[in-house]
């Protein structure tokens, strides 16, 4: 049985966003910039997927600019941010769990003189409200904590911090890297009350090489590219297509499905927990979890590098921490201050509209074998 339990990396293409790339490819295939008949066809597809995106976000269009990713989004926010507003102050607050995507670009402004702030997260993975509330500051200019933990799936109350930087009558620009919650727990732009918000197409069974990042009206971001107008003139460079086309036509789809996709998933999530308690009961359950599409856990004893080997012999992946960590020592599971034995033997499995109960069964059965037969070899 070959099961893919990595979608927390990437997820499978659904058949729909196919479709419409294949669509874009074939017959759309004008640049949205051009003034004839082609290039107005292909300017309508565009407007629909930014639409499709935005009202999955509950956003307006104009405040979408599309991005070749979630790392593009990220880096961007704080590269054409965060020095604008060096006038107002040069405290930053972070999370010490955040994405490299954040965590790097804030480092080197740190490294020029800006005053960063790391927030922990307990023990259950989450950045408490009063952790933030203690750390904003008049001279806060910006603040970026991430929506959902890639590696726990804790989701972080990001509302609760804007509402906090609200009563405190502060200017601080919050952003929040949403990629893990887009399209699979409930949030509107409103009730994050972020000004900026990064989401990404393959996390939710879009293309790979598209994103977005939502620029609240009024919020100044420096370009990017300079070359063009596109992207109302932050992004220059002809717009890829294809990938748009997909991204939208997979929002609108996990949008609509939202809610049953969730409750399916946390089914199986539920499973895999429950009958490890029963059946395998030296495995940890690692933080509060949050999302119902990723479950960390530990088989203490056993490296994670030696369990996912024989997990994948078996045809099951899963992976040990981020995809772009490509097998680094979790830097997450470290700032939640675990004991060695469960940072060593932890794995992460992450979920998607296509898995199964029947996959869940094979990889609680195989996990089971693997503990047998480890504890043997040792």
């Amino acid at each position: 049985m070959e099961v893919y339990f990595d979608n927390a990396a990437t997820t499978k293409v659904r058949d729909e966003a196919i479709e419409a790339m294949l669509h874009v490819m074939r017959d759309e295939y004008g640049n949205p910039s051009s003034t004839h008949f082609m290039g107005r066809r292909a300017a309508d597809v565009m407007k629909t997927a930014r639409k499709n995106v935005a009202d999955a976000l509950g956003a307006s269009s104009s405040e979408l600019i599309f991005t070749s990713g979630g790392t593009e989004a990220d880096n961007w926010v704080v590269s054409g941010c965060v020095p604008a507003l060096v006038r107002k102050g040069k405290h930053i607050i972070t999370s010490a769990i955040e994405h490299d995507a954040v965590m790097e670009p804030i480092r080197k402004l740190e490294s020029q003189g800006w005053d960063v702030t790391y927030l922990a997260p307990g023990s259950g993975g989450v950045i408490q409200p009063e952790s933030f509330a203690a750390a904003l500051r008049e001279d806060t200019v910006f603040a970026s904590i991430m929506l959902v933990n890639n590696e726990t799936g804790a989701v972080n109350p990001i509302g609760e911090f804007a509402k906090e930087i609200k009563r405190r009558g502060f200017d601080t620009v919050l952003h929040t890297d949403a990629v893990q919650g887009f399209c699979k727990i409930p949030f509107t732009m409103k009730t994050l009350g972020a000004q900026l918000v990064t989401v990404s197409a393959h996390k939710i069974h879009g293309p790979k090489g598209i994103g977005a990042l939502y620029v609240k009206n009024g919020v100044k971001l420096q370009p990017m590219i300079f070359g063009g107008l596109q992207e109302n003139e932050k992004r220059a460079g002809t717009e890829s297509m294809p990938a748009i086309a997909g991204f939208g036509e997979a929002a609108r789809l996990g949008c609509l499905a939202q809610g049953e996709t969730a409750a399916a998933v946390s089914k199986i999530r539920e499973y895999i927990i429950e009958t490890l308690a029963s059946e395998l009961p030296e495995a940890v359950i690692i933080g509060e979890g949050g999302s119902p599409f990723i479950l960390s856990l530990a088989l203490p004893g056993h490296r994670s590098e030696v369990l996912m080997s024989f997990l994948e012999a078996e045809g099951i992946c899963v992976s040990k921490s981020a995809a772009c960590k490509k097998g680094a020592r979790s830097r997450v599971l470290e700032a939640m201050r675990l004991e060695k034995a469960v940072l060593d033997g932890a794995v992460r499995v992450s979920f998607s509209r296509y898995s199964t109960e029947a996959e869940a069964q094979y990889f609680v059965e195989t996990l089971k074998k693997a503990s047998q037969k480890l504890l043997k070899a040792l």
